[in-house]
């Protein structure tokens, strides 16, 4: 039986192109950093390469102590110094990729709906992004953080998906069996690889992303109607 939902974020609870939005953040990123001093293209090439580090992170420190280690092999120590100016990014500018995104009213609803049918819920994010800034896309979606029980941000775990680790993790901290669990994610290879540790998976296809375009015709698919309707096919009437 299905006690705990895991949903992804980025195209999951909040539509969006991918693409768009990883080219607004670091326009935006980069505009408030070249104030400091900072290349855009050496500062975009750097957070990229950073973010590569923590996802093949090992679990030996955490994905934000990973990113900047990587980004003082790059700048020095000054790049620690200035953290506060990236801290203030996100705090303060962030909030506006807002722009570029999407809402689907269905998120919340079927999340709420979740919650209020007694399962358990944690966002599994990749967590590349600090917590703020996790705390904001959650908004976007109209829900808020103590709607889950637990969620990933660069500075709570030492993993990030596809890493199989990574939703270890997640089950460690919730206590909970593999076998009790169903991950909803809209990337084909970073929600659906859970599918390997005996989780049951959802394939949101709203936002699909396929990169290596894989057959999926096996996995359950399609809307949060449909995802409501597969969860009470698996458990049935709660």
């Amino acid at each position: 039986m299905i006690t705990t939902v895991l949903f992804d974020l980025d195209g999951t609870l909040v539509p969006m192109d991918q693409d768009v939005f990883i080219k607004e953040y670091f326009s935006r990123i980069a505009r408030k950093m070249a104030g400091y001093g900072y290349d855009p293209d050496k500062l975009i090439d750097t957070i990229w390469r950073g973010t590569y580090a923590m996802i093949k992170n090992t679990g030996a420190m955490s994905n934000e102590e990973v990113f900047w280690e990587y980004a003082k092999t790059v700048y020095g120590e000054q790049i620690l110094k200035d953290k506060p100016h990236f801290d203030e990014f996100y705090l303060q500018e962030f909030d506006k990729i807002s722009s570029v995104c999407g809402y689907n009213p269905e998120a919340a609803e079927t999340v709420c709906r979740l919650k209020d049918m007694g399962y358990r819920i944690a966002l599994a994010t990749n967590p590349i992004f600090p917590a703020r800034a996790t705390e904001w896309r959650i908004g976007w979606a109209r829900l808020k953080p103590e709607d889950f029980e637990l969620y990933t941000t660069y500075e709570s775990i030492n993993y990030c998906k596809p890493n199989l680790a990574y939703y270890q993790e997640i089950l460690h901290r919730m206590q909970v069996q593999p076998e009790e669990c169903i991950m909803v994610g809209n990337d084909v290879d970073d929600d659906m690889v859970a599918e390997n540790l005996g989780m049951k998976v959802f394939l949101l296809t709203d936002c699909l992303i396929n990169k290596d375009e894989k057959d999926i015709s096996s996995y359950p698919q399609g809307t949060f109607v449909d995802l409501l309707k597969y969860i009470e096919k698996v458990n049935g009437s709660r």
